[in-house]
């Protein structure tokens, strides 16, 4: 039997040039190449709980019909006595009685909704299961354009899931301050909700003296100027068009003034609608309304194609730039309210990772400690192995992108030990046939085929098991998952394939040196 380089050893010397390499920038805290992110647990940050108002979104959704309406009615010249819209649904009052059979087709064609007639007069409301739907997709909604923006925003790793029926929790790690926390707020909590609405030209003068109730009688909504509050907008309560039919928005600067603004962008509708309203009230005033409040009402004074448009309200380049990513992310339908919200601070993070880390080097060396009283050079191998393991482990997660948190520092923990299982299980394995009377050679082969079996099923098992926890579980709970299936399957390649090919490499030595000192088992001559 002679000593030679398999390609088990060289696969485990690759995989060792690539755990340190690409766990380098974690363990030294560099600003370059990727490294593992820590938990809202382990940096400190933001822990809130938001709650979503469903009953918004349902007026929403009304307002967006009721848009779609009255596009419909005006483009086939329907006569419409009246179009008003309340918290329940949608009043339309036709004029011509020739005009029933258009409204019914436009009608027809829309999803979700019951109609109530009687003779020229239509009462729309929502359907049941549309509404349970709308308050649904409100609540996804609302997750998915909070994680956006927060991507955006450009905080690393934050969580952002729904928990029960109309509650979203969201952990930011990494906010350092009390004006990162309130950006953060603020961008969250900011509903980014564009409406393009008609200016009542006809009683606008009237706006500065009128109530609510007054100006709803005629259909309309009070609006406050954004840069002065004081200053009323009347406009026409049904929109143009909304933030729906927007795809963009950018932050820019005004030629005349250098200030900030936003452009934006309108998909094929919307440009289609917008070019169409435009085109029929030239020498008429245009709302652009964000959150209901008029940023701008420009005089219209030819038709505008193409469906882009500009927000310009005094904005600060960082308010312009969040209103953009705002926009961009989607408005949320419905508003969310701060339920709880707890500042976890860096050093309980800190506390938290020194605890941790006397956690995990007890356990450690504790476990190295053992594996070379019982098992000699054997363990020796097998904790060459696991350093390894622990270096690839680490280098994967940086790769990934994946987050530490301190469920995760003890799915590493719980790797450490089963890494070192599966050389237990080799080295029992390689004693019995030294028991048995055979030579070097044929125990460490006949080892590595009879542990292979017990060992992949254990793993697999496992790997079975991280896989739903990772599936149903939460944020810590998938960081537990991540690390544990990481670490098993780094494990298969280094406490199976890398000690096989040390053992190969060793063999010579192995055979003329001390089964003692190796496995820690003196061979019985017979």
């Amino acid at each position: 039997m002679r000593s030679r380089v398999t390609y088990r050893l060289i696969v485990f010397i690759l995989a060792l040039v690539f755990g340190i390499f690409f766990s380098i920038p974690s363990f030294t805290d560099s600003q370059n190449g990727k490294k593992v992110s820590l938990g809202l647990d382990l940096q400190g940050g933001l822990y809130m709980l938001l709650s979503v108002q469903t009953d918004a979104a349902l007026i929403s959704k009304i307002k967006s019909i009721a848009s779609a309406i009255k596009y419909d009615t005006d483009k086939n010249d329907i006569l419409v006595d009246r179009l008003k819209v309340d918290e329940s649904g949608i009043s339309i009052a036709l004029l011509d009685s020739d005009d029933i059979k258009k409204l019914d087709g436009i009608l027809s064609k829309i999803s979700g909704i019951e109609i109530q007639k009687d003779e020229l007069n239509y009462r729309i409301l929502l359907t049941p299961q549309e509404k349970i739907d709308t308050a649904k997709y409100a609540v996804d909604q609302a997750v998915e354009t909070i994680r956006n923006r927060l991507d955006q925003f450009g905080l690393a790793e934050p969580t952002v899931i729904k928990q029960g029926e109309d509650k979203i929790l969201v952990e930011l790690p990494g906010i350092k301050n009390a004006a990162d926390e309130q950006r953060a707020m603020d961008l969250i909590a900011k509903s980014a909700h564009l409406q393009l609405m008609a200016v009542d030209e006809k009683r606008q003068d009237m706006a500065q003296t009128m109530n609510e109730d007054e100006a709803a009688a005629y259909g309309d909504l009070l609006l406050s100027d954004a840069r002065n509050p004081r200053y009323k907008y009347l406009v026409n309560e049904i929109p143009i068009l909304d933030g729906s039919m927007l795809v963009d928005a950018k932050v820019a600067f005004d030629n005349q003034t250098n200030m900030p603004i936003i452009n934006f962008t309108l998909n094929a509708q919307g440009a289609k609608i917008f070019g169409d309203f435009t085109g029929a009230n030239v020498g008429k005033r245009l709302a652009i309304v964000l959150d209901n409040r008029v940023y701008s009402a420009p005089s219209i004074n030819e038709r505008i194609g193409g469906g882009s448009g500009q927000i310009s309200g005094g904005f600060s380049v960082e308010e312009a730039r969040d209103v953009a990513i705002a926009l961009r992310s989607g408005a949320l339908i419905a508003p969310v309210n701060l339920e709880e919200k707890r500042s976890i601070g860096p050093s309980l993070g800190q506390q938290s990772i020194d605890q941790s880390m006397v956690a995990l080097s007890v356990g450690a060396i504790l476990v190295l400690i053992f594996m070379v009283m019982v098992y000699g050079l054997a363990g020796v191998l097998a904790n060459i192995a696991l350093v390894v393991n622990i270096v690839l482990l680490i280098a994967v997660m940086a790769l990934f992108g994946a987050t530490l948190t301190l469920p995760g520092m003890a799915g590493i923990l719980l790797t450490i030990g089963m890494a070192v299982d599966a050389n237990v299980i080799i080295n029992e394995r390689i004693r019995e046939l030294l028991k048995e009377g055979h030579n070097i050679h044929t125990c460490i082969q006949k080892g590595y085929q009879n542990a292979m079996s017990a060992i992949v099923d254990s793993n697999l098992t496992t790997l079975i098991t991280s896989a739903a926890l990772y599936a149903y579980g939460t944020g810590p709970v998938k960081g537990f998952a991540v690390t544990m299936s990481i670490g098993i399957v780094a494990s298969m390649l280094t406490a199976i394939l890398g000690t096989h090919g040390m053992f190969e490499f060793l063999s010579r030595k192995i055979e003329k040196g001390s089964s003692v000192l190796w496995f820690g088992y003196r061979i019985k001559r017979g």
